[in-house]
């Protein structure tokens, strides 16, 4: 990817964009290259519905213009099930199509990653910025978004308290507009490598936010993600604090999740040391979307957020009458407390090349609650974890134990969690063989 040759052009934009507000930067390298809620599911009106919708490029008429976006929606689709969704804003110059294929990294980046760890559980949607970019020009690309999203729940059964929005560069900068501007709409927000160019309607109210920055970042000075960052820090009622950073030339990353934010509304801060790009690498200078740990980190973030049993069908939401996630506290327990139990595991495989994710989901079938569990297996040979989600993974190799984290270790009797983690392999992709849960075997469904 030949991205030092275009940071210097993109540098110059940049400093048009930050004094004007009204446009931003370009930058081809995708192109071509805490705690938690468990919130109840509503369900939308396209619950129960046959589809009219169907995966693949759409328009729609909004504000006076035809727009186009980009919808996928899961090959297994159940219309009795509430679905995640989320909207992936690509960068200036960038399209709805590279975002929906992952360009030349392929479906391993397709919408920087997520849709391949979310292994059919999640709809997705690409909108088209006009001219490329997201001015945002008298809030049109927002009502943009309000009008594909009523439209995909009219038509689709969507979990209105799973809703999440992320993108890079002026993506991000158009995530963190929604995430000022539909605070009771979207759940939470991944904003990289961005700053307010898409303009910040309200930004009074909480939202689940993750920021992800390189500290040398050349196009968009990590003070604009810092900045952005803030006002979450500020929204969401967390202790403010100046978070570590990674040195120049350490080629690591560092995250970090602030304290004493309000139940539900986490902030998490990850800076690295790169420039301006989505998909860093540790230990290298290089980038890819194959290799890149920002994936499982944003997965790992929006999943943390949990829902019940489904209710009824409620309305699509709009600016005028939203719909609230409304959150409930969520439960901590320590992974050494509980005990044995009954229990069924059922893990799913998707793999790639030298690469695989496992999505594992355990039942608690006994008839007591617990409250703190711990998952042992054992991976098969040349598989390696290289990152996770929902869980403690030690080791990252052979027999291996996943320990619950602060907001899923209560698991009541009949009651499930997912979990699941991204690995590396050697030809072997297979699933473990068996499971135990606090030291008893488990039945494999």
């Amino acid at each position: 990817m030949r991205q030092r040759s275009i940071f210097a052009t993109v540098a110059a934009a940049a400093l048009l964009v930050l004094g004007t507000g009204r446009m931003a930067l370009s930058d081809s390298l995708g192109a071509t290259t805490s705690s938690s809620t468990s919130a109840v599911a509503a369900a939308t009106a396209g619950c129960g519905k046959t589809p009219t919708l169907r995966s693949g490029s759409q328009t729609i008429t909004t504000s006076g213009k035809n727009r186009s976006w980009i919808l996928r929606i899961p090959d297994n689709y159940d219309n009795n099930r509430p679905y995640r969704l989320i909207f992936a804003y690509h960068w200036l110059n960038g399209t709805a199509q590279i975002v929906d294929t992952g360009g030349s990294d392929g479906a391993v980046w397709s919408y920087y990653g997520l849709k391949q760890l979310s292994n059919n559980s999640t709809i997705f949607i690409a909108p088209q910025g006009i001219n490329n970019g997201w001015g945002n020009t008298n809030g049109e690309d927002l009502t943009f978004t309000d009008d594909v999203l009523r439209l995909v729940e009219s038509n689709l059964c969507v979990d209105t308290t799973q809703r999440f929005a992320m993108g890079w560069s002026y993506g991000g900068a158009m995530s963190f507009a929604v995430a000022c501007a539909r605070p009771t709409i979207f759940r939470a927000v991944a904003v990289y490598s961005g700053a307010q160019l898409s303009g910040c309607s309200g930004g009074t109210q909480p939202v689940a936010y993750m920021g992800i920055h390189g500290i040398h970042d050349s196009v968009l000075n990590i003070s604009n993600g810092r900045s952005l960052r803030d006002r979450f820090v500020t929204n969401n009622g967390c202790t403010p604090m100046n978070p570590r950073e990674p040195a120049q030339g350490s080629l690591t990353h560092i995250i970090t999740a602030y304290s004493g934010c309000r139940d539900g509304y986490p902030v998490v801060w990850a800076a690295f040391d790169g420039d301006h790009t989505p998909s860093p690498n540790d230990g290298s200078t290089s980038t890819s979307g194959a290799r890149t740990w920002t994936s499982a980190e944003v997965w790992k973030f929006f999943t943390q957020f949990q829902s019940g049993p489904s209710t009824s069908p409620s309305p699509s939401p709009s600016p005028s009458s939203p719909t609230s996630p409304s959150p409930s506290p969520s439960p901590s327990a320590s992974p050494s407390s509980g005990g044995s139990g009954a229990c069924r595991v059922s893990a799913t495989v998707n793999a790639w090349g030298n690469g695989l994710t496992e999505d594992i989901t355990i039942t608690n079938t006994g008839s007591s609650a617990l409250n703190g569990w711990s998952l042992a297996f054992t991976l098969p040979g040349g598989q390696t974890i290289t990152n996770g989600w929902n869980a403690t993974y030690s080791p990252n190799s052979g027999q291996v134990t996943a320990k619950n984290v602060s907001y899923n270790g209560s698991l009541p009797s009949g009651t499930s969690v997912q979990i699941g983690f991204q690995a590396t392999h050697t030809g072997n992709a297979a699933k473990p063989t068996a499971f135990t849960l606090n030291g008893s075997p488990c039945t494999i469904a």
